[in-house]
């Protein structure tokens, strides 16, 4: 069957077999290799990417499925060689250890987001019940996606960028006055 997805902005047309989940087509066939298989039984969230902007577990979706959607995956969030804001806060909150789980946690979190701006921790948690880690214990996961609610606009989407500390700073009153 003849499927056409375009995956981080760049449209691809390619025949599958209609049993292949979208995780292997994204890996094996477009070299997505960011997208982790972790369970494939969509327990683990590893696999979560954006199909038409909101997070799934690409391991519980047919490629033939996403036929005419658009998909992003860890690899398109950066842009212009910046980090998305939830890749930074990732980073700048050590919010990982091996590693395994983190492109779908930050995938997750951005969807998170962008229903709720301005998670508590609770909400945070509740956000990534879906998503598990098996060494971090969450804390810097919970800080990462706090701070990055800190650091972007309302909406948040793999278009939203990082405010400058000095932005930051003049939207909440403080900065060397």
């Amino acid at each position: 069957m003849r499927i056409t997805v375009t995956v981080d902005g760049t449209k691809y047309s390619d025949e599958v077999e209609p049993r292949t989940l979208l995780v292997h087509h994204l890996r094996e066939r477009l070299g997505k290799v960011g997208t982790v298989v972790g369970c494939d039984t969509s327990n683990c969230g590893a696999c979560t990417v954006h199909l038409d902007g909101h997070s799934v577990k690409s391991c519980s979706v047919l490629a033939v499925q996403a036929d005419g959607c658009e998909i992003t995956t860890i690899e398109g969030l950066a842009r212009d060689g910046k980090l998305h804001p939830v890749q930074q806060a990732f980073h700048d909150n050590h919010a990982l250890q091996c590693g395994f789980c983190t492109p779908g946690m930050i995938m997750q979190s951005i969807d998170l987001l962008a229903d709720n701006p301005d998670p508590d921790e609770k909400a945070v948690r509740e956000g990534l019940e879906g998503n598990l880690c098996r060494c971090t214990g969450y804390q810097n996961i919970v800080r990462a996606v706090r701070d990055a609610a800190h650091h972007m606009r309302p909406g948040a989407g793999p278009e939203a960028e990082r405010m400058s500390s000095q932005e930051s700073a003049s939207h909440v009153g403080i900065g060397g006055e």
